[in-house]
C-alpha cells in the first residue's frame, strides 16, 4: 500500500462519521439487493444454460466424425454400433456394438482388472447423456429410447459423515430403485456391484437389487469380478446376457484388446498384476 492509498484511508475515517458514506453504501447495496435479488438465480441458470450450449457446440466442431442419435418411442432401449468413451482419442478408443432393451433387458460384464468394463459402462452412460443433450455422440450408429441414467461407480466412503462405501453404495442404489416410480425408464450402471461384502451377501443382494430394476421397467449393465454374479445371467434368460472382456500374454506381458464379447470371462489377472509390479504372491 502506497502513501497516497494510506492519505486516502486516514481521510475517509475522518469524514465517514459526517457524510455516512458507509451507510449509504450499505443503503444502496440492500436497495439493489431487494430491486434485483429475485432474478440472479435466473442470470445464472441463463449463463450456465449458454455455457453447456457452448460446450456442446464446441465438441461438435471438434468432433466432425460424431454423429447424431436417433429416438424412438419403442419404450426402453439402447443400440450402438461401434460406440466408444468421448474423452479417448480417436486413435486410442476402441469401438464395440452393443444393443439392450426389448426382451433383453441386462447387460452382465465380467473381465480382468484393467479389461475396460468400467470405461465401456462410463462410455454407455456419457454418450446416453451428450444424446439427451443434442449434441453428437461418439458412435457409428446410436439408436436409444429417452432414459433416465443412473450409476453406482467410484462411490465412496466419508469419514466426515460417518458412512461407510457398503452403506454408501447401499443409499445410492435405493435412489436409483426408487427413480423407476417415475414415468420415463431407467438406465442403471452399476459398476462392481456391492463390493464391500462378503461373497454370500453379495450375490443375494445384487440379485435381488437387478431383479427388482429389470422388474419396474429399468435397462442397464452389471460389471463384476466375481463370476458368483453372472450366474444371474443365466437364470434370468431371456432378460439377461453375460458379455466379457479378456486379457492375453504376449512375450511374458499382459495385452488388452477392449473388445466385448459373449459369454462369461474365463481369465483373472489379479495375481499376475501383483508380480508384474514386484509383489510376491
Amino acid at each position: 500500500m502506497n502513501a497516497w492509498n494510506r492519505d486516502e484511508i486516514s481521510l475517509y475515517k475522518v469524514v465517514d462519521p459526517f457524510v455516512l458514506w458507509t451507510s449509504q453504501i450499505a443503503f444502496a447495496i440492500e436497495g439493489w439487493r431487494q430491486k434485483f435479488g429475485p432474478a440472479v438465480r435466473h442470470w445464472l441458470t441463463a449463463a450456465g444454460e449458454m455455457e453447456a450450449l457452448t460446450a456442446l457446440a464446441g465438441y461438435a466442431y471438434e468432433h466432425p466424425a460424431d454423429v447424431f442419435p436417433e429416438f424412438t418411442d419403442d419404450g426402453a432401449l439402447f443400440q450402438a454400433e461401434g460406440l466408444a468413451h468421448p474423452l479417448l482419442p480417436e486413435g486410442q478408443a476402441v469401438r464395440n456394438d452393443l444393443s439392450f432393451g426389448g426382451e433383453m433387458r441386462l447387460m452382465i460384464i465380467s473381465g480382468p482388472n484393467m479389461a475396460g468394463k468400467s470405461t465401456f459402462v462410463r462410455a454407455v452412460g456419457i454418450n446416453t447423456v451428450l444424446a439427451q443433450c443434442g449434441a453428437p455422440v461418439r458412435a457409428r450408429r446410436l439408436r436409444l429410447s429417452l432414459l433416465q441414467v443412473t450409476a453406482s461407480i467410484c462411490i465412496l466412503d466419508s469419514l466426515q459423515g460417518g458412512v461407510s462405501r457398503f452403506y454408501a453404495e447401499i443409499t445410492r442404489l435405493k435412489l436409483i430403485v426408487e427413480l423407476t416410480r417415475r414415468p420415463l425408464p431407467v438406465l442403471f450402471l452399476l459398476d462392481e456391484l456391492l463390493n464391500g461384502t462378503n461373497s454370500h451377501d453379495r450375490r443375494i443382494g445384487a440379485e435381488a437389487v437387478v431383479k427388482s430394476l429389470v422388474a419396474r421397467g429399468a435397462v442397464g449393465l452389471v460389471t463384476t469380478h466375481d463370476l458368483a454374479l453372472t450366474l444371474m445371467g443365466e437364470d434370468m434368460k431371456p432378460q439377461a446376457a453375460n458379455f466379457h472382456f479378456e486379457d492375453h500374454l504376449e512375450n511374458g506381458e499382459l495385452r488388452f484388446d477392449y473388445r466385448l464379447a459373449h459369454g462369461i470371462a474365463k481369465t483373472s489377472n489379479a495375481l499376475k498384476l501383483m508380480r508384474s509390479i514386484g509383489l510376491e504372491v
